[in-house]
């Protein structure tokens, strides 16, 4: 039987910002499409490149197993790999300038080869997956073992024929996830991972998603795999991963990497059933949005199953740039869903994004305004980053001339023509955080002279770090003004 060797382009390494968090997660959507290959019957390896210097680091895998097809699958619930950036790309082209040295059939899987299937092609892929690709690269695979000239009929496929460049029809997703088996756990090194969590964490976190897809159509967010339906997995189902998980791999908490966690409240509800059932006892942190969060049964059963951290997407505290986003929420529901969170005990993180298209000084002032009110548990601040099949792309894509991917997460290049300079921007970056964890010392410092017991490391560094913070966010306040009036 044919043989199989699968593998990614998201170098952790690659990447400084991440590389410094330490928070590594196995390549879930690869694990799944490997569990699907050597379910029907052919051998198959993994090269897991998250920790691997280089992508050199392929050439003895491709020595020891000769595999008659390498397959680039990215981990589409990884949503650093629908960042495109320049750095995994190369690293990408890299395996496949190897690979195609030692004679094997080169299949590639990415939001970033969907967008742009035509380079890889170039660069020397044999196939580009394009869309959801399980079922695509299945029925691949089988035509190619057939020695069957069927690439033609095969949905979801990017291909030169002739040096003509041919595509396929658009494939259908997977409606059913259920009839897809539970991810290839054992073709990794959970050890490296477990030990990168307990040394820099003191707890090992995995990885599950429970879904696919998200129905809604903010402007900005690219959805070249999964699109817009959104289909679940059954509670039953991912309760069932996660005793497996428990028996063999003693996980502390679970990151739900799934773009929105339990989109319908009964889904939740019966979730929480199953938990309490089986007496599974876990922490658990998921992506989530505002309108969502203000329903306090939902919030409610959160609690209970073991949420501790919703990120919530609330992006801006601008009415008028959330609009314009095409968000399709009110910034009172952030408020209210970040106070019903802190209800609940469960705490509220929030992504949020500065340098929106007609973006200017008031809307960024509600957004910092928001944040230093709600205080969140943590923040995650990024740059208006224009990706191909989005309408702010569209908008925007004129501007888009010698940059159009960051190198790597931290870059937060702003890329197009807007109210003030890319440098602005970056300041900005630089000061909510300095304020936000100013003004989050002093509401721990009033927590504390409240309840003087409750003191630990974490609260008193908080303390602490006012004396760092207040002089830091002045001086990156003049600095950010400076840029602002130039």
């Amino acid at each position: 039987m044919p043989s199989v060797l699968f593998t990614h382009s998201y170098f952790m390494k690659f990447d400084p910002k991440q590389w410094g968090l330490q928070q590594a997660y196995p390549p879930l959507g690869t694990l799944i499409a490997a569990a699907l290959i050597r379910e029907k019957g052919y051998e198959v390896f993994l090269h897991d490149v998250m920790f691997a210097d280089s992508a050199k680091e392929i050439s003895p895998l491709l020595e020891k197993h000769n595999p008659d097809y390498l397959v680039i699958y990215d981990d589409g619930f990884n949503y650093l790999t629908k960042m495109c950036l320049t750095n995994m790309r190369e690293a990408a082209f890299s395996m496949i300038g190897i690979a195609r040295q030692k004679g094997c059939k080169i299949i590639v899987s990415s939001s970033d080869a969907s967008d742009h299937f035509a380079e890889y092609l170039e660069h020397g892929a044999d196939y580009v997956i394009i869309g959801e690709a399980e079922e695509t690269l299945l029925e691949l695979i089988n035509a190619l073992a057939q020695k069957s000239d069927t690439q033609a009929a095969i949905h979801g496929l990017a291909y030169k024929k002739n040096n003509d460049l041919l595509l396929t029809p658009k494939r259908d997703i997977i409606k059913n996830l259920d009839s897809l088996p539970l991810p290839a756990w054992d073709l990794v090194d959970m050890d490296a991972y477990r030990t990168m969590w307990l040394k820099r964490y003191g707890n090992f976190t995995i990885n599950i998603a429970t879904t696919r897809g998200c129905p809604y159509h903010c402007n900005w967010c690219a959805k070249p795999i999964y699109g817009y339906a959104y289909h679940m997995r059954s509670p039953e189902k991912v309760v069932e991963e996660l005793l497996l998980l428990k028996k063999n791999y003693g996980f502390d908490k679970v990151w739900f990497c799934d773009d929105i966690f339990g989109l319908q409240p009964d889904w939740v509800q019966k979730f929480n059933q199953e938990v309490a059932r089986l007496g599974l006892k876990f922490s658990y942190i998921i992506q989530s949005r505002a309108d969502l969060l203000c329903n306090e049964s939902y919030v409610a059963n959160l609690a209970a199953s073991g949420c501790g951290t919703v990120w919530l997407g609330a992006e801006s505290g601008s009415q008028k740039i959330l609009d314009a986003m095409g968000k399709n929420i009110k910034v009172e529901q952030i408020y209210t869903a970040a106070r019903l969170l802190k209800k609940y005990h469960i705490k509220a993180s929030f992504f949020i994004q500065f340098g929106y298209i007609g973006e200017n000084k008031e809307d960024i002032g509600q957004t910092i305004k928001m944040v230093n009110e709600l205080l969140p548990e943590d923040i995650g601040i990024s740059i208006s980053y224009p990706l191909p099949g989005t309408t702010f792309y569209e908008q925007v894509k004129s501007d888009l001339h010698e940059k159009a991917n960051w190198t790597d997460s931290n870059e937060l290049t702003l890329m197009f023509k807007n109210t003030y300079s890319p440098a602005f921007y970056k300041k900005l970056h630089r000061y909510v955080h300095l304020t936000y964890r100013k003004n989050q010392g002093f509401a721990t410092l009033k927590y504390l002279l409240l309840h003087p017991l409750k003191i630990n490391y974490k609260l008193f560094r908080r303390v602490a770090g006012i004396a760092y913070y207040i002089p830091a966010s002045m001086m990156a306040k003049r600095k950010m003004n400076k840029l602002k009036n130039e």
